[in-house]
């Protein structure tokens, strides 16, 4: 139930990076600047474009195989350890989705970042800046919410050992 969830954020914050990024894409200058208006730290808007495709790619490629390859139980030792209807398989595989979603966010943050920095108006944040230092603390809650469902797993594991 966790992972089907966890398969909607992942799909919605696809959507919204994707949408939000043409926008993005749309609105910025021909050079880009990526830290403050040095002209040295500038590239070209569609260098631009095809870094950030890229970079959305290989995350979504690197965490959504894994996570596929758990829900068909493809790899034999997890098959084994993770049955169907274990709970824990359920809450893995919404960790795994929500993870991915999350790195979307987070990329959806950086690419209007971005546009904040290019923008006529300069930096002002307005009530935006706490929102940059949110992703980073979301990013270390999910990989402790790992290290606890796993520690769970083997909890539950060992005591199904000496059964």
């Amino acid at each position: 139930m966790y992972s089907r969830f966890a398969k909607v954020f992942y799909f919605l914050c696809v959507v919204l990076f994707i949408v939000a990024f043409l926008f993005i894409y749309a609105s910025l200058p021909e050079n880009v600047s990526y830290e403050g208006n040095a002209p040295h730290n500038q590239v070209s808007r569609n260098i631009f474009f095809l870094v950030a495709l890229a970079a959305f790619g290989l995350l979504n490629l690197l965490t959504i195989v894994p996570a596929k390859l758990f829900e068909n139980q493809a790899i034999p030792r997890f098959r084994d350890l993770f049955k169907l209807g274990d709970p824990y398989r359920d809450k893995i595989l919404a960790w795994l989705y929500s993870f991915s979603g999350l790195l979307n966010f987070n990329l959806f943050i950086m690419t209007f970042y971005i546009l904040r920095i290019n923008s006529p108006d300069g930096m002002d944040m307005g009530g935006m800046q706490s929102l940059f230092y949110l992703i980073p603390l979301l990013l270390v809650i999910w990989v402790i919410a790992l290290f606890i469902l796993l520690g769970k797993k083997i909890n539950q594991v060992r005591t199904m050992n000496f059964l």
